[in-house]
């Protein structure tokens, strides 16, 4: 019996691969976790067998939740992850297993069958090799990622612009589109925001509410209500708060960038 941990900061992704480890006689699913920073402590706490680990993710990424783990013992990983040309090629050539999202149960199937080979033939510094080798390669991949300057069609109609999407500084869902802040401009485009979410993954954004999306590069300013929601200042002036449900996750994403005590 394999235990298994899901990490996954998107609840429909987690429901899926809990539903396909559930029918698998020989998978035990143990935990569920929606940020890398609470697995990891899991994982310390009680090591699993196997993780299904999300690549990007917004306060511990997958990349940063493998390179805190135990290199002795390090438990099996598939990594989960959505289109991506340049963390696909990284995979291309790797021993470690990967899902492609949206994957269906064959696919699954396919990576359990490597899986379980692999439990039966690897000892655990091979394990610990091919998960350093694999990292290497997306650490470069995501610095090729940044260096590319990607660029993004935006506006509805006729006129349309051509926008380098680092310089997005938050998403705003209005019903059946989105709006894209730029500096005191907003480019509205038909979307909803998850799919945008998805679209601007290279970029560091986080959920403050049901409606907003924050590049946490373009924030300069932070402040707090008197409730201890956040208030959230943009590069062109943009306020945004976040909402009750989301102040912890906003907190938990903003300490990242605190000084670690001396």
């Amino acid at each position: 019996m394999l235990e298994v941990i899901l990490v996954d900061d998107e609840a429909g992704g987690r429901r899926a691969l809990r539903e396909y480890c559930e029918a698998e006689a020989d998978l035990r699913v143990v935990g569920e976790y929606c940020d890398g920073q609470a697995a990891l402590e899991a994982i310390r706490h009680a090591p699993p067998d196997l993780i299904f680990l999300d690549i990007k993710m917004k306060l511990m990424d997958g990349i940063a939740l493998v390179r805190s783990l135990e290199r002795r013992t390090p438990p099996l990983v598939v990594f989960v992850t959505a289109y991506d040309q340049y963390a696909a090629e990284a995979f291309e050539l790797s021993a470690v297993d990967y899902l492609l999202k949206p994957f269906d149960r064959s696919r699954f199937a396919e990576t359990l069958r490597r899986v379980r080979q692999r439990v039966a033939v690897e000892s655990a510094s091979q394990r610990s090799e091919a998960l350093q080798a694999v990292i290497e390669k997306l650490e470069h991949a995501r610095a090729r990622q940044r260096d590319a300057r990607p660029r993004m069609l935006v506006g509805i109609g006729p006129s349309q612009r051509l926008l380098d999407i680092e310089l997005i500084e938050a998403v705003k869902a209005d019903r059946n589109y989105v709006q894209l802040i730029v500096g005191r401009e907003s480019l509205v485009e038909r979307d909803t925001l998850q799919q945008m979410e998805r679209k601007l993954q290279m970029l560091p954004l986080l959920r403050v509410s049901r409606s907003w999306l924050v590049n946490l590069n373009q924030v300069h300013e932070i402040s707090r209500t008197r409730r201890g929601d956040f208030i959230l200042v943009l590069a062109g002036g943009t306020t945004v708060t976040s909402s009750e449900s989301q102040r912890e996750a906003v907190r938990r994403g903003l300490e990242q960038f605190k000084s670690p005590p001396k």
